[in-house]
C-alpha cells in the first residue's frame, strides 16, 4: 500500500483514474451537473482533473469541493453539504465514503496541479520549490499515525514544548503572483511522514523524513522534464546522503553548519598510480574560521525579502569545495553571509550546483520564507486542524486536500481577476496595499455564489431572481459561528 504517499488534492481525487467524461457533462458546458447543486463554472475549473474520477464519483466531488471553498469554520464532509443545501438528503453516506473509501490517483492529481501552476505562473526559467515538514496538531486514540513533536511555533531556543499531531513532508511552488505583488507558496504534493512507533506497529519498514524527501524531490523532477528545478530547504534536510540522491536531477539550495568540512577537490591521478582513489583534497577553512579571518574577501550586496525587509544590505563570500564526512562528500557552492547592520548572526548556505550565481542562490532561498505564510493561511481561512476524521484514509486525504485548495483557489482567482478585477480589502484604519489569500477566497466564493443567481435569471443580470433555496444556504453563511 501506497497510502502515506498522499496528494495534496488527495479529496479532489478520489477515484480510480477513467478517461471518459461523466455522464450529464460535455465540454462545451451542455448538460445538467448534479441537478445545478454544484455550479458549472466549479466544472470548468476541475476539468483538468477529469481523467482522475469515475463517472458516479465525479458529481460527488464537486459538491465536496464547492462546499469546502463556501463553508466557513470546520471543513468537514457535514458543513461541506449544509452550505450545499444537501444536509438533509438521504445519501449523505456516499459523499462521506468519497473520503474514507473510494479509490483514487493521487499521483496522477498532482501533476496535474503542477503543471497547471507552472503554466500559469512560471511559463519559462527555472522551477523553485520548497520542500518543508509541518505539523497538524491533532489528538486522538484512533489516530495511528500520530507522534509527539517539538511545536515550532510555541518552542524557542530556551523553551521547549511537545505538540501531540500529524507531521506532514509538504513541496509547494515558489512562484510570482504578480496580482499579489511577491512569492506565493503554493502546495501541490503531500506526504504523511509518521513516527517510527506507528511504522514498527504496522510491521513496515520506518522511513525517514529525508528519504521521503528524496521520493518527493524526484517524483517533482520527473514531472517537469527539460525544466531546471531548484529545490530549497531548511536545515532538517542538509544531509550529505539526500544531497547525492537527487543532485543529478535537480538543485538543492539549504542551509550549510558553520563547522562543516570542505575540502578541495581530489587532485588528478598520475598515470600508473596504484592504489585508493582519493576522494578529497587539502582541508579548507571552516566558515566559523573565515569569520575569523580579517583577510576574507566579503563583498556588499543587496538582497531583496531578507527577514521580511524590503532590501538588506548583506556581505557575502563564496567558493566552491568539497563537503565531506566519513564515507559520503558532495560538491557544493557554499555562501558566507554577514549582516551588514550586525543585526543578524552570521549564517552559511549550500548550494549543490557549483556554477550557480551567489546572489542568485541568496534570492531563491528568501521565497522560502513564504512557506510559513502559507501554512498559516490555510489554518486561518481553509479549516486545517479542525476537521474530525477518524479513519486512516480519511485522515491521509482530508488535509493534504486543504493544503491543495490553497493553489487551486489562487488559481482560480487568477482567472477571475481578468473579468472581475482582484483589489484588496481595505478600511479606513488599514491601508492594505496588495490582494492576499483572503482577497483571493472571496473573489473565487463571490464566482461560486454568483453562478446558480444569474444562471437563473439571464435576461435582465441588474434584477436576479434568487431562489428560496440559495437565499436559505446564503443566510445560513451569514449567520453561523465561525
Amino acid at each position: 500500500m501506497r497510502a502515506h504517499r498522499s496528494s495534496l488534492l488527495a479529496a479532489i481525487v478520489i477515484s480510480a483514474a477513467g478517461p471518459g467524461c461523466p455522464a450529464g457533462f460535455n465540454r462545451q458546458g451542455g448538460g445538467s451537473i448534479m441537478d445545478d447543486t454544484a455550479p458549472r463554472i466549479l466544472a470548468e475549473w476541475l476539468w483538468p482533473f477529469i481523467g482522475c474520477f469515475t463517472a458516479s464519483t465525479w458529481n460527488h466531488v464537486l459538491v465536496l469541493v464547492a462546499g469546502a471553498v463556501l463553508c466557513p469554520g470546520r471543513r468537514t464532509v457535514t458543513a461541506a453539504l449544509r452550505v450545499m443545501g444537501l444536509d438533509q438528503t438521504a445519501s449523505f453516506a456516499v459523499y462521506h465514503r468519497v473520503l474514507s473509501t473510494a479509490r483514487w490517483s493521487a499521483r496522477l492529481a498532482a501533476r496535474q496541479l503542477l503543471l497547471l501552476l507552472v503554466t500559469a505562473f512560471v511559463p519559462h526559467g527555472p522551477v523553485i520549490v520548497a520542500i518543508d515538514d509541518t505539523i497538524e496538531r491533532r489528538w486522538g486514540r484512533k489516530i495511528k499515525m500520530r507522534g509527539i513533536y517539538r511545536d515550532p511555533v510555541r518552542s524557542s531556543h530556551g523553551h521547549f514544548v511537545k505538540v501531540s499531531g500529524l507531521r506532514w513532508l509538504c513541496v509547494m511552488l515558489l512562484a510570482p503572483i504578480p496580482w499579489a505583488g511577491g512569492i506565493w507558496a503554493l502546495p501541490f504534493l503531500s506526504v504523511l511522514a509518521p513516527p517510527e512507533r506507528a511504522a514498527q506497529s504496522r510491521g513496515q519498514r520506518h522511513k525517514k523524513l529525508t528519504d521521503q524527501a528524496r521520493q518527493a524531490l524526484l517524483q517533482t523532477a520527473r514531472w517537469l522534464p527539460g525544466r531546471p528545478v531548484i529545490a530549497v530547504a531548511d536545515s532538517s534536510f542538509s544531509v550529505i546522503e539526500l544531497l547525492l540522491d537527487v543532485t543529478a536531477h535537480l538543485s538543492v539550495i539549504t542551509r550549510l553548519r558553520l563547522d562543516a568540512r570542505l575540502y578541495q577537490p581530489p587532485p588528478p591521478r598520475r598515470p600508473g598510480k596504484r592504489g585508493r582513489v582519493p576522494v578529497k583534497g587539502a582541508r579548507l577553512p571552516t566558515l566559523t574560521e573565515r569569520l575569523a579571518d580579517l583577510a576574507t574577501p566579503w563583498q556588499r550586496v543587496t538582497i531583496r525579502g531578507w527577514y521580511g525587509k524590503t532590501e538588506r544590505r548583506l556581505d557575502i563570500v563564496s567558493g566552491t569545495a568539497i563537503w565531506h564526512h566519513p564515507g559520503r562528500q558532495v560538491a557544493i557552492r557554499w555562501v558566507l553571509v554577514r549582516d551588514a547592520e550586525g543585526k543578524k548572526p552570521p549564517q552559511g548556505f549550500l548550494c549543490t550546483d557549483t556554477a550557480a550565481d551567489p546572489v542568485a542562490i541568496l534570492g531563491w532561498f528568501v521565497r522560502r520564507w513564504r512557506v510559513e505564510v502559507t501554512l498559516a493561511e490555510v489554518r486561518r481561512h481553509l479549516g486545517v486542524e479542525t476537521q474530525r476524521q477518524w479513519s486512516d484514509l480519511a485522515i491521509l486525504r482530508t488535509t493534504p486536500a486543504l493544503l491543495g485548495l490553497f493553489s487551486l483557489v489562487t488559481l482560480w482567482a487568477d482567472r477571475s481577476r481578468a473579468q472581475r478585477g482582484l483589489l484588496p480589502e481595505r478600511a479606513r484604519w488599514y491601508a492594505k496595499a496588495e490582494p492576499t489569500f483572503s482577497d483571493a477566497l472571496a473573489l473565487v466564493r463571490r464566482e461560486l455564489w454568483t453562478a446558480p443567481t444569474f444562471a437563473m435569471s439571464r435576461h435582465d443580470p441588474d434584477s436576479a431572481e434568487i431562489s428560496a433555496g440559495l437565499l436559505n444556504r446564503l443566510l445560513l453563511v451569514v449567520c453561523q459561528s465561525p
